[in-house]
């Protein structure tokens, strides 16, 4: 797994923008696809990929319990 790439879900993590969530989308697809930046014929696929990952990340994140979590 990519380095770079946040946990962001508390406690870790306080305050994750959609912003952040697509930035490691971005990073995930980098590292899968072994593309910082994807040929012109494949910049479709990739940049459906960062919004499908993203979506998919956002609503893990919504629907995630943290148990012992304070409130």
């Amino acid at each position: 797994m990519c380095r770079s790439i946040k946990t962001l879900r508390p406690p870790y993590a306080e305050d994750v923008t959609e912003d952040d969530v697509r930035a490691a989308a971005l990073q995930f697809v980098r590292k899968i696809s072994g593309f910082r930046a994807p040929a012109a014929h494949n910049a479709e696929a990739f940049d459906r990929a960062v919004e499908e990952i993203t979506r998919a990340s956002t609503a893990l994140l919504d629907t995630l319990e943290v148990r012992g979590a304070r409130t």
